[in-house]
Order: structure tokens, then C-alpha cells, then sequence
């Protein structure tokens, strides 16, 4: 039995990850579930699954989910515990095996890098491990013997795409750089090709973008996504945070990676090879698959997504991005060159940017103006320890807010 600790069970990935060992109950079995505040479903997926431990970073919620837990016969030996390093503990807790890394955000960090200080199989969902500390979370990977497979559709497709020496999983031996160079030549690969749906926004008129509101900006075409990460594809710099993220699970260069825009969202991503072979992994857009594959990897099993139906596709559209259009992702790109903290102040910027577009305290085209002027006003020192990442998190927050605060008293 594979014991799993999911961080984020109450999110997307996380009630997916639930939905996928519920079909292979004797093969996995949940052995914490973690939350930052929802109580309610929380509280309901411990009744399903009846995990050792359930963990609450709020503190209150957690005493209302132990009373909960306690007033029912079924759930009174879960143990319950409350806050950050909680999360820390389950990562690295010995009878866990595999970590599923779900929590969104800045926030998943720690978490992440303590499932790779005790070398578990970590199911990487929380992109901003890599965009903030790439060389760090990377260096721990290797030197604890852990072993990192990628949950993004896009990273999971590249990963079933290239070849084996230079997957994910060669964390353990490979030698990472900083985003400038890459040695994917020597094993013939030309380029990695990184599918963006292009989100709601792809033929909506430039100068209407002012305008969009929160409810507009969450409309995915083709995903079901949190609000964050939905407006995060709106503007394309969930795109920019998949393309700092490939160049470290990759071992590639900000020039060895294309974004293309794909709306039908069926080619999950491609590598394109020097024979001229391109290579591609198709599927519905369904999380559950690249979940079902890191799980159950390097075999296959079942995921309860259903085939996909080439004959119903009709037709695949592909374009390049229109860097006016998505500035957030140019941005991204700029991050990924300048190196250090750089990505880690775009991301900061980004949350507290999103945040205030989600509580209409600026507008939709603001968040890329607010996360540019952040990178121009917080200087990017060495990323080569996580006090000096945290720092600049810290800093370019404050500098985030500062403008978003600014806008609001204008």
C-alpha cells in the first residue's frame, strides 16, 4: 500500500487526486489531507477516505474541523493539526511515500521543498516550487534521492515526450543551469513546444480588456480552474509560469522553449527533435490523466477519463502569441533570462496583483503593469538560498501592494 499525502486536497488537483485513488483503492490510500480553510469539505473528504492525519493552516478552522471529526464515530482517530509547519511535517512524515504538491501559489513552497529534503516521490503541482527556487528545490531533489514527475498537463505531456535520460526523474543525476544554457542538443531535441489554450481573452478586442471583469476573466474555455489560476490563463502568465518551471524540470534555456497557442487544448504539449520528428501527447483535457500517469509511473493505469475521440476533433488550430496582447508571458520570459529572484518577484507581484483584480480593486489590464513596474522597482539578487527568495517575496509584495494600494487612493 502507497501511503499519499496530498497537499491542497480540497482544491482542484486535489479532489482529482482523490477521484483517481478512489479507483485503486488497493494499490493507494490517503494518508493526510491538508487545507487552508474549508472546513466543510475537508471535513467531508475525511468521511470518505478516513485519512491519519487532516491538517488546517487556519487555526480556528482547525479547532472547528477536530470537533467535527470528534463528534462522529468513524472519524475520531483522525489527528488534527494547524498551521504551516504542519504541512511540513506530513510532506516529510515517514510513512509517507508520495507527495502531491496541490497548494496554489507562494504558499507551497516550504511544503514542497520538505517532501524533497526527505526524498519522496513528489507529484509537483505547485509550479511557483520551480519558479521561485528552481536551483534549490532542484539541488534537493538530487541530493536526497527524491524523485520529482511533473502534474502540469503541459510539463507531464513534455515529460512523456522526451527522452528518458532527460525526463523529470533525472533530477537525481542531471546538472541544472540557470535558464541561459541547456545541453538538450546533445540528446537531439530541438525545442520544446508548450501548448497554451490562449484563455477567454485570445480575439477579444485589445482595447475592451480594460474593462473584463473578474467573472469574465475565470470563464476558461476549456479547463475547470481556482479564480487565481483561471485569471493567471486569462493574461497568459500562468503560461509564463509554466515556461520558468519546464526550463528547470528540463534542463532547457529560455530560447529552447515555444509557447503555442492551442485552443481546442487536446495536444497537451510537444518536443520537437533534430530528425525532424515531432512528438506529442494528446488527451482530454482532464487532470486526472496526468495525475493517474506520475502515479502510477513508469506504468499505466486506469484514470476514469474518457478516450479520446479523434474523429469528434475535427480540426486543431495552432498560432503563435501576440506578445502586445499577453504581456504578462513576455514578462515571464524576461524573468526567466534576468535569473536570481527575478521569477520569484514576478510571481509575487503577480499574486498580490491577481488578488486586487479579483476584489475589483484594479483592472484586468493593470496586473501586467503592476507586475512590470515591480520588476523594475525590486532589484534581483542570487536565488542561492531560501532567505534570499523568501526576502524578495517579502519585498516585492510590499512593493505590489504599495501600487495596488496606490490605484485605490488615485
Amino acid at each position: 500500500m502507497i501511503n499519499i499525502a496530498i497537499l491542497g486536497s480540497t482544491g482542484s488537483i486535489g479532489t482529482s487526486t482523490l477521484d483517481v485513488i478512489a479507483r485503486q483503492t488497493e494499490r493507494f490510500r490517503a494518508f493526510a489531507l491538508t487545507a487552508h480553510s474549508n472546513v466543510e469539505r475537508l471535513y467531508e473528504q475525511c468521511l470518505r477516505v478516513i485519512p491519519d492525519i487532516a491538517v488546517m493552516v487556519d487555526e480556528s478552522s482547525a479547532t472547528e474541523l477536530r470537533e467535527r471529526l470528534k463528534n462522529n464515530p468513524k472519524t475520531q482517530t483522525i489527528q488534527v493539526l494547524h498551521g504551516s509547519k504542519a504541512l511540513d511535517e506530513v510532506a516529510s512524515h515517514k510513512q509517507v511515500d508520495y507527495v502531491m504538491a496541490a497548494i496554489v501559489g507562494a504558499a507551497g513552497l516550504r511544503s514542497s521543498m520538505a517532501a524533497a529534503y526527505s526524498g519522496k516521490r513528489i507529484l509537483l503541482a505547485n509550479k511557483e516550487s520551480l519558479v521561485m527556487s528552481g536551483a534549490l528545490f532542484m539541488q534537493a531533489v538530487k541530493d536526497n534521492g527524491a524523485t520529482l514527475l511533473p502534474i502540469d498537463s503541459e510539463h507531464n505531456a513534455i515529460f512523456q515526450s522526451m527522452p528518458e535520460k532527460l525526463n523529470a526523474v533525472s533530477a537525481n543525476t542531471a546538472e541544472y543551469t540557470d535558464g541561459q544554457s541547456s545541453n538538450l542538443d546533445a540528446y537531439g531535441v530541438e525545442k520544446i513546444l508548450l501548448t497554451a489554450s490562449g484563455g477567454p481573452f485570445l480575439n477579444k478586442d485589445l482595447t475592451q480588456l480594460q474593462d473584463v471583469t473578474p467573472d469574465q476573466a475565470c470563464a476558461h474555455p476549456t479547463w475547470e480552474m481556482g479564480r487565481k489560476i483561471s485569471v493567471d490563463s486569462a493574461t497568459m502568465m500562468n503560461k509564463g509560469l509554466e515556461v520558468i518551471e519546464a526550463s528547470w524540470l528540463f534542463n532547457a534555456s529560455a530560447d529552447d522553449i515555444q509557447v503555442v497557442i492551442h485552443p481546442q487544448s487536446v495536444i497537451h504539449s510537444m518536443v520537437a527533435y533534430s530528425d525532424g520528428s515531432v512528438l506529442a501527447q494528446l488527451g482530454n483535457p482532464d487532470m486526472r490523466t496526468p495525475i493517474a500517469h506520475a502515479l502510477a509511473w513508469p506504468k499505466r493505469m486506469p484514470s476514469g477519463v474518457a478516450p479520446l475521440d479523434i474523429f469528434k476533433i475535427a480540426q486543431l488550430n495552432f498560432q503563435e502569441p501576440d506578445f502586445e496582447r499577453f504581456i504578462c508571458l513576455k514578462l515571464a520570459y524576461d524573468a526567466l533570462r534576468i535569473g536570481g529572484t527575478a521569477p520569484a518577484i514576478l510571481n509575487a507581484a503577480n499574486e498580490i496583483a491577481v488578488a486586487a483584480f479579483l476584489q475589483e480593486q484594479i483592472g484586468f489590464t493593470q496586473i501586467a503593469e503592476i507586475v512590470q513596474q515591480t520588476i523594475e522597482g525590486v532589484n534581483a539578487v542570487p536565488a542561492d538560498s531560501l532567505d534570499n527568495i523568501l526576502n524578495a517575496d517579502l519585498e516585492a509584495r510590499k512593493f505590489s501592494q504599495m501600487l495596488c494600494q496606490s490605484n485605490l487612493t488615485a
